[in-house]
């Protein structure tokens, strides 16, 4: 957590010193742009003047290159504020729980594990089977029937398996008749961490993985 911070403070850094720098070339060159004219005027043929339409030509340029120079200011600095607002929104999930897609059952602190599954269509039968790694059938849950969408379910296993739970995988058969309705099992993981990547929010989770925010389907 005090890592992920820290680089955040270091990007949020760069790019106040990228937007002080890009503040000083902006002004540099409209002040040789400006010293130029001046001397190009001065130095003029009386008999023959700067015409004012090249005069205007020149000064619209010099408008326009610090008119890009000012957006990109401004672009860099969103950006500062948009990292920041989301280490925020990191460290208040840390200590949570996520889903994102997968078929552990991950850990659970009270000994029941809660986990999920989307159904693509209603179903008439939804069963969940419970897996070992090496693919040992561990247990069979009999939900009934299921509706379209985010489906939830919870399984205390201390009587079925006794080795690392969280080891363990999941799958789900669902049917409405005799048409099987897909699904996408959803695993719970818990936040532990929040760090910053090319601006992008990551969450490290209590398994040692990474996973981007735009990834997770729930938080509880």
């Amino acid at each position: 957590m005090i890592n992920g911070t820290s680089g955040v403070d270091g990007t949020t850094t760069t790019t106040t010193g990228n937007t002080k720098s890009s503040v000083s070339d902006a002004n540099e060159a409209q002040d040789r742009f400006l010293k130029l004219l001046v001397a190009q005027l001065n130095n003029q043929d009386p008999m023959n003047p700067m015409d004012n339409a090249q005069m205007t030509s020149q000064m619209a340029q010099i408008n326009t290159v610090t008119g890009i120079q000012q957006l990109n200011q401004t672009m860099q600095s969103m950006s500062s504020q948009f990292v920041s607002m989301q280490m925020l929104q990191g460290t208040s999930m840390i200590g949570r729980t996520v889903l994102t897609e997968g078929n552990t059952l991950g850990t659970a602190a009270d000994g029941t594990h809660t986990a999920a599954f989307d159904l693509e269509g209603k179903a008439a039968s939804v069963k969940v089977q419970i897996t070992t790694a090496s693919g040992e059938l561990v247990d069979t849950i009999d939900l009934g029937a299921g509706a379209t969408g985010r489906n939830y379910f919870t399984w205390d296993g201390a009587d079925k398996y006794s080795g690392d739970k969280s080891q363990l995988r999941y799958s789900v058969q669902a049917t409405n008749g005799a048409t099987a309705v897909a699904s996408t099992p959803l695993s719970p993981h818990a936040v532990i961490a929040a760090s910053a990547s090319n601006g992008q929010l990551m969450l490290e989770l209590d398994d040692g993985s990474s996973l981007a925010h735009s990834a997770v389907k729930a938080v509880y």
